[in-house]
């Protein structure tokens, strides 16, 4: 017959003392951190591609109406801001600014000293943003070939 043992004595079982429940709220805290991190790196994400937008758009349409002018240079003297009201392409041309852009405006500046030289400039206002302006210069020569 084998001896027999005595039971190992049973330790006493750790009382709690706050150590573990320290450490996840601890992890939990940096796991807020890091979630409150991507939350505003989203923000700012999307906040700069609406700006590249609304740029990409203003150059846009100044170029579109470049382009207006090119093909109606004999009436280049209507799209100044002053008597752009009054042609409909021009007027067109700011309806499609104030479509595209918050708060857009659009205006050409015909010289009045260098014949041809115009200056489109695209204003806009972005919420909670500063005002924007896009602004272009280009000489722009009548084109005989035009009726």
């Amino acid at each position: 017959m084998t001896p027999r043992r005595s039971p190992r004595p049973q330790l006493p079982a750790p009382k709690p003392n706050g150590f573990v429940l320290l450490e996840a709220l601890i992890a939990l805290l940096i796991f807020a951190l890091a979630v409150l991190g991507l939350v505003g790196l989203q923000a700012s994400m999307t906040r700069a591609s609406s700006s590249a937008k609304y740029r990409a758009d203003a150059a846009y349409l100044a170029s579109d109406l470049v382009g207006l002018m090119w093909t109606d240079s004999r009436n280049l003297a209507l799209y100044d801001a002053g008597a752009c009201a009054g042609h409909p392409p021009c007027q067109r041309w700011r309806e499609r600014v104030s479509e595209r852009l918050p708060t857009g405006v659009g205006q050409a500046l015909v010289s009045k000293t260098e014949p041809g030289q115009v200056t489109v400039k695209v204003t806009w206002k972005a919420p909670s943003d500063d005002q924007h302006q896009f602004e272009t210069t280009t000489a722009i020569n009548p084109n005989p070939a035009l009726p």
